[in-house]
């Protein structure tokens, strides 16, 4: 990627994270776009089961003691799909933002950020394919993440290509072929 999404990122943390519509008596919190939640429609709530460490010059994603049992069979696979939270990102403002110039090159069309990686989007959620280095008790030591230390991890995936990459007919915009 040529501008980093650490680049956008500014702000503190929160230990769990809302998904849609903030409850009642909490409008400064971040919700839908337009910070109005239609009827019927479903507010999620997400618990981090770890957090991203780095330091020393390595990046583990050390996991909550109750949550390393799911860790068991992980050292088979050589990667592993992290699912983390814009946590530093996460207002409304930055939530509403639909479209964006790719990579904050605004030589790139603007594009819808369900078409680009943007790390301001309705729901902050982000992913990281990284290779396993190691897995030992409740730490999974990995080549690199494009995320800060102390990130909040959502969910730990292997990566199966045979399920994750897609082998024939890929398409590309024009702006990413560059």
């Amino acid at each position: 990627m040529g501008v980093s999404r650490r680049r956008f990122l500014t702000g503190a943390g929160a230990g769990a994270v809302s998904l849609g519509a903030a409850a009642a008596g909490e409008a400064d919190k971040p919700g839908p776009a337009d910070g109005k939640q239609a009827a019927g429609e479903k507010v999620f709530r997400l618990w981090p089961v770890g957090k991203v460490e780095r330091k020393d010059g390595a990046t583990r994603l050390r996991i909550a003691d109750k949550y390393a049992p799911a860790l068991k069979g992980l050292e088979g696979f050589s990667h592993v799909l992290v699912f983390w939270w814009f946590d530093r990102n996460d207002t409304a403002q930055k939530r509403s933002v639909l479209q964006v110039h790719p990579r904050g090159d605004r030589a790139n069309p603007l594009t819808g950020v369900f078409a680009c990686r943007a790390p301001v989007r309705p729901n902050l959620i982000a992913l990281t394919v990284c290779r396993i280095l190691s897995v030992a008790g409740a730490v999974v030591t990995v080549d690199k993440i494009d995320a800060f230390d102390d990130t909040p991890i959502l969910d730990l995936k292997p990566s199966i290509p045979a399920i994750d990459a897609p082998t024939a007919e890929v398409k590309l915009p024009q702006w990413l072929r560059k």
